[in-house]
């Protein structure tokens, strides 16, 4: 073992502790797969990144992304944490207007937007709707008609996401998920907010396996990157928007989602609540 300089870094918000946090290894050379799965297993976050050279010329750094019991190809919220606390530690990008991050899906780039970075929404590895038995037990799972599901789809890009709408934000903000029914889905529920004060035009929420049989994120990158290329791409949402996320969970997570060309960029903000070293 050895002590790596470490971050944990608050994402999708501009206030500590409101947002959703991450633990950035900054130095994850040496350390095994199996080593980096019990670190992050041992922070009970959502999820722990490890900084690795990259092994391809074009990339500036690789990444290396965990959740509790698994590796996961591409995640947004740590892409933007990692991407925050490498350029803080020094970090200098090869291009002058955008990182380029290396992970398991391969090349993501991400851009600074004023006090925010933001990254391409990758490609969906599996989209289209959902097989009604599935859509039937998500409504059953979220104690919900299956009438309140006003559409549905894929949309797997790394993390294997079932996408539903709801006819309203207020629908979303007070379900209460069967994780017995809903046990080893990973899913995201949005509805369209009609007047919000808040300035979002969805609130979203996000379910994922946990040590209880489903757990809630707080704010998460990759659901918004995948719903806002469907959502958008089947005319639902316009093409610049924001999203809440992490308000049923005391956390007030904002998403910038803005298509630009073929592309769609998914933003936000991200400070640094620890700064140090960790024995690994």
């Amino acid at each position: 073992m050895k002590q790596r300089r470490f971050k944990q870094v608050d994402v999708f918000t501009a206030v500590p502790y409101l947002g959703n946090p991450l633990a950035v290894v900054l130095d994850g050379t040496g350390l095994s797969t199996d080593d980096m799965q019990h670190f992050t297993d041992w922070t009970n976050l959502s999820e722990a990144t490890f900084v690795l050279p990259p092994s391809r010329a074009d990339a500036d750094y690789q990444v290396r992304i965990f959740c509790p019991g698994r590796e996961l190809p591409f995640a947004g919220h740590p892409t933007l944490g990692t991407c925050h606390a490498w350029l803080e530690a020094g970090g200098i990008p090869s291009k002058s207007d955008c990182v380029v991050q290396e992970c398991g899906v391969g090349l993501v780039n991400i851009r600074r937007d004023g006090e925010r970075l933001a990254f391409a929404a990758p490609p969906l590895i599996k989209s289209g709707p959902l097989a009604e038995a599935d859509v039937a037990l998500l409504a059953r799972g979220l104690g919900i008609a299956r009438a309140d599901i006003v559409d549905h789809a894929w949309c797997d890009n790394g993390p294997n996401w079932r996408g539903l709408v709801l006819r309203s934000a207020e629908q979303v903000l007070a379900l209460q998920p069967d994780a017995e029914v809903l046990a080893g889905l990973d899913f995201g529920v949005v509805g369209p907010y009609e007047k919000a004060d808040n300035g979002c035009a969805f609130e979203v929420r996000a379910f994922f396996p946990g040590n209880n049989g489903l757990a809630e994120d707080p704010v998460t990158g990759s659901l918004n990157a995948a719903l806002a290329q469907w959502l958008i791409g089947a005319g639902i949402a316009p093409t610049q928007y924001i999203a809440s996320q992490g308000t049923a969970m005391g956390r007030r997570g904002r998403v910038h989602v803005v298509k630009d060309g073929d592309d769609i960029w998914i933003g936000g903000g991200a400070v640094t609540c620890i700064d140090g070293t960790v024995t690994l």
